[in-house]
C-alpha cells in the first residue's frame, strides 16, 4: 500500500547528499512512500540541482535506488550524454566549410 502512494518525480540527474533534520518535521519518503521519523538521519535529494523541488527519502532507499540506477549523479548523467567537439575539431570544422563555400561561388 505505501508503494502505491510513493511518487518520485522523472529527473535526468539527481544531487544526493546526506541530511538529517534539525527541526521537528515528519517528511514522507518519494521512494518507499513511508514516513521519516522527526529528528531521524536521512538523504536529500534533489531533482537537477532545482533545490525548490528537494525531498528528504529514508537513507535504506536512497541506497537501494542508487544501486538500482534511478537515481543517478550528474557526472553518472554526463558520461551517458554525446561529447561536444573540441575546440580544434569546430575550428578546423569552421575552416573546411567556408573554404568548400569559397569554393562552390567560384565553381571549382
Amino acid at each position: 500500500m505505501l508503494a502505491a502512494m510513493a511518487q518520485l518525480e522523472s529527473a535526468r540527474w539527481w544531487q544526493v547528499r546526506r541530511a538529517q533534520n534539525l527541526k521537528p518535521t515528519t517528511y514522507r519518503c518519494p521512494l518507499c512512500g513511508g514516513h521519516l521519523p522527526a529528528l531521524s538521519e536521512h538523504f536529500l535529494i534533489v531533482p537537477e540541482g532545482r533545490s525548490e523541488r528537494r525531498r528528504h527519502a529514508h537513507t535504506e532507499c536512497v541506497l537501494k535506488a542508487r544501486k538500482a540506477g534511478r537515481l543517478p549523479t550528474r557526472s553518472e548523467w554526463q558520461r551517458t550524454q554525446p561529447r561536444r567537439p573540441s575546440a580544434l575539431r569546430r575550428a578546423f570544422a569552421r575552416l573546411t566549410g567556408r573554404r568548400r563555400r569559397q569554393a562552390a561561388d567560384r565553381g571549382d
